[in-house]
């Protein structure tokens, strides 16, 4: 009983595929077993939105993609990001972000989507593949932190 207490207070883990239009945002069940999509947000709109979501759901880890090149530098959209990950420690300083390479995480979502047998239109939403890589990027975390 006393570890499922540990366990139940910790938290969902809520994770971003961050964009300067729109954000997909992906969180665990309460046990932080399973990795769901949530929804695909304005980026404008995103703190109000994380702040009406923790109003009824415990978050005890915010898990942010890190953009890089093959080289391992920064990629382009770097700035923003880091914008974004001040934003989030200024308005809920609770709250750990950890950061996590999602080289990838756009081919891989499409390539989940393309397999969905969702129709071509329906593939092509930027929307879905922000989502998708939102679960990737929370998924790749979940089991980084399970080793």
């Amino acid at each position: 009983m006393l570890e499922c207490d540990y366990l139940c207070s910790m938290g969902r883990w809520m994770a971003f595929d961050y964009g300067t239009k729109r954000t997909g945002i992906a969180v665990t069940d309460p046990l932080n077993i399973i990795a769901t999509g949530l929804a695909t947000i304005a980026s404008e709109a995103l703190l109000d939105f994380i702040k009406k979501y923790i109003s009824t759901e415990q978050v005890s880890i915010f898990v942010v993609g890190e953009p890089k090149q093959m080289d391992n530098t920064p990629s382009m959209s770097a700035q923003s990001i880091t914008n974004f990950v001040a934003q989030l420690n200024a308005a809920f300083p609770a709250i750990p972000v950890k950061r996590i390479d999602e080289r990838f995480t756009s081919k891989m979502a499409s390539q989940v989507i393309a397999q969905s047998g969702k129709s071509k239109k329906e593939r092509e939403k930027k929307e879905h593949i922000d989502l998708v890589s939102a679960t990737i990027i929370l998924q790749s975390y979940m089991e980084s932190t399970s080793n």
